[in-house]
């Protein structure tokens, strides 16, 4: 009887002492760790900061687990959370600056500085008496500044064109938004377009108000859901945002860790938009939250998935927080999709070799030819209406491939952009044209239907590039053209009007939604790759 009864209590004991002898291993290496830190203070040849050993220590300990989880100490952690969060405290202004002048590009609306009569084109000469003119400023001076916690005043002094007198204004510092929206307008008739550039706490109210407003005015049959270059963010916002086209019920993804156990995330609600073609744009930027919107409407057969394959992160991230203030952001679980795909690519070769991931797509050409991407064929999926195949591991692998239009890489262009002269030549345009173009445009249809950039201009911005010291490429001239007028065009709308302004403009030629509105007014080619008759 003994025997009997001593193995079930053997077995609740060792049960019992392994999660004790893991504890006090932690607690051990712990002390060790203490003990190395204190040692080194006590008796070290040379003096030592203590702290940045320790930080050292922690990000590279972070680095042996896997690529996402890191390190922030406290001093970035605000800086950290505020795109995710979605405001900041501050003057609300989009600024430039322009040959060492601060200058207001947009005021944004409904902001302390829109409140106070500040204008697009004042530049700030003084910042509570403080002279910020003609020395050197950087961005961060900027911030350093005229960010500051809500309710607190800082006095400006601007100069505007016209008056001959400073002229002061107290501004009450605000919450100031971070849009997350930067674009939302109708690509034709009855085809909406609105692209995301971060998954934030805002971003679904943004994506709501963004589409009710394009009904409001439209009638919207199908939606172009722009995800490149964005990066992810909040698992909710993904979630909620996916819901916006998935029927009540349908799961949207699933996270799962060793210390988590499993979660659904589903459907819950009448979505804006779960009925209607539906078109999602992804590349190698789409990354973490594009990738549960875009692996759920892909497994669902909702939409049509179209550019380049994604980044590949199927890993989930939380913030605790260390003793000091800092944060480690950890992660604790891998998610997946609603057909089972976990579509992290593989980092067991270590961080560096993972940050250099895309390179390596570029070297072996997959960002040209869809039979270059690599993936592992055994782990293959069907989508869960219609059955067609999909592969987890290394990123969403869209339905239309489209390969990468390096003929904006156009070498002369993009030096005049990199060293600036594109955008501060736009700059002083404006701010010289200001009241004509407002005359003469007073809406944005009519500026888009007739204003043109003129060779003169052209000339100009090359001229403006000589004296700049970079070289004239006359050769490329006739290639660079059309783009550079169009690009041109659009910057001188977002800083008349806002961004949306800016993406109806640059996306004229875009060949991924010149092929998203192909398809979705091609009702027999849309059907066929939903149902996998279509091999493109």
């Amino acid at each position: 009887m003994k025997k009997i009864i001593i193995f079930p209590i053997l077995s609740f004991f060792l049960l019992i002492s392994g999660v004790n002898v893991n504890a006090q291993g932690v607690h051990d290496q712990t002390m060790k760790f203490g003990r190395l830190l204190r040692l080194i203070d006590s008796y070290y040849v040379d003096s030592t900061n203590t702290e940045e050993l320790a930080e050292t220590a922690i990000v590279k300990m972070l680095a042996e687990l896997d690529p996402h989880s890191v390190y922030i100490s406290k001093e970035e952690v605000e800086k950290m959370n505020e795109p995710l969060k979605g405001s900041f405290e501050g003057i609300g202004i989009s600024f430039n600056i322009l040959r060492d002048t601060l200058m207001v590009v947009q005021t944004i609306p409904g902001g302390p500085s829109e409140e106070v009569g500040l204008q697009a084109g004042d530049r700030i000469i003084e910042i509570d008496g403080e002279n910020v003119a003609g020395v050197d400023l950087t961005n961060q001076m900027v911030f350093d500044r005229l960010r500051g916690e809500k309710g607190t005043l800082v006095t400006v002094s601007i100069l505007r064109r016209g008056e001959d007198e400073l002229l002061e204004f107290e501004i009450i510092r605000d919450k100031i938004p971070i849009y997350s929206l930067d674009a939302s307008y109708m690509l034709d008739k009855t085809t909406g377009y609105i692209k995301l550039n971060r998954f934030s706490a805002t971003t679904t109210e943004e994506f709501v108000t963004a589409i009710n407003e394009l009904k409001a005015d439209n009638k919207v049959e199908s939606l172009v859901l722009d995800l490149r270059g964005n990066g992810g963010g909040y698992l909710k916002a993904a979630h909620q945002i996916s819901d916006q086209f998935l029927e009540a019920g349908r799961m949207i993804v699933y996270t799962k860790g060793l210390n988590n156990p499993r979660k659904d995330y589903m459907a819950s609600f009448n979505g804006e938009f779960e009925n209607g073609k539906l078109v999602v744009l992804i590349d190698g930027g789409s990354a973490s939250a594009s990738e549960i919107v875009s692996g759920a409407v892909q497994d669902w057969d909702r939409g049509i998935i179209i550019g380049r394959r994604s980044f590949g992160k199927g890993l989930v991230q939380q913030p605790y927080y260390l003793t000091d203030g800092s944060v480690v952001r950890l992660t604790t679980a891998h998610y997946y999709t609603p057909s089972g795909r976990c579509i992290q690519k593989p980092y067991n070769n270590g961080v560096d070799e993972y940050k250099h991931e895309y390179l390596d797509r570029l070297e072996r050409g997959e960002l040209f030819n869809a039979d270059s991407i690599e993936f592992d064929v055994s782990l293959k999926y069907s989508t869960l209406v219609n059955n067609r195949t999909v592969y987890g591991s290394g990123g969403v692998i869209p339905d239309i491939f489209i390969p990468m239009d390096t003929s904006r890489n156009y070498s002369y262009y993009n030096r005049l952009i990199r060293k600036r002269v594109v955008y501060q030549f736009v700059l002083d345009y404006v701010d010289h044209h200001r009241d004509d173009l407002a005359a003469e445009y007073p809406d944005f249809e009519s500026f888009n239907n007739n204003f043109e950039i003129s060779d003169e201009m052209l000339e100009d911005l090359w001229e403006t590039g000589d004296k700049r010291g970079i070289e004239r490429d006359e050769e490329s001239f006739d290639f660079i053209y059309d783009h550079a007028r169009r690009h041109l065009k659009a910057l001188i709308a977002r800083d008349l009007w806002n961004s949306s302004e800016f993406y109806e403009i640059i996306n004229g030629d875009d060949e991924e939604i010149i092929e998203a509105l192909d398809v979705i007014n091609n009702y027999d080619k849309y059907n066929s790759i939903l149902e996998g008759k279509d091999n493109e």
